[in-house]
């Protein structure tokens, strides 16, 4: 071994601890918070499968659906989704027990579904 090989070795193995004592003075390493995901899988693929129902089939669509969901799940808790949805769903049947749906405060939870069906829309497609 050459004079110069043991002085570049020794300068890694310096550079190697003083980059690792670096390290241990910064403290631990924090991972970064994401957002809360507190919508259920299959509420998400349940609503990617419709949106492809809809809009196409294909590779593309599948990626705009999956953004459009993640988007309406920044913009509205999972709790508020899916009274929204079960309310649109009753709706749907029709009939007498439709008629306490017509309120204002329940028609609100629709409303705001909706304005992110739309801003979700805007966004991903």
């Amino acid at each position: 071994m050459t004079k110069r090989s043991v002085t570049v070795d020794a300068a890694v193995r310096m550079l190697l601890s003083l980059t690792f004592a670096g390290l241990l003075a910064a403290g631990p390493a924090r991972a970064v918070e994401l957002p809360a995901n507190d919508y259920p899988t299959v509420d998400r693929a349940d609503y990617v499968f419709a949106c492809m129902q809809v809009n196409g089939e294909s590779r593309e669509t599948l990626f705009k659906c999956s953004c459009s969901i993640d988007k309406i799940a920044e913009l509205l808790p999972y709790k508020d989704y899916e009274e929204a949805e079960t309310i649109m769903s009753i709706a749907l049947k029709g009939g007498e027990k439709v008629a306490p749906l017509r309120y204002e405060k329940v028609q609100e939870k629709v409303k705001r579904l909706k304005k992110a069906q739309v801003e979700a829309e805007l966004r991903c497609f």
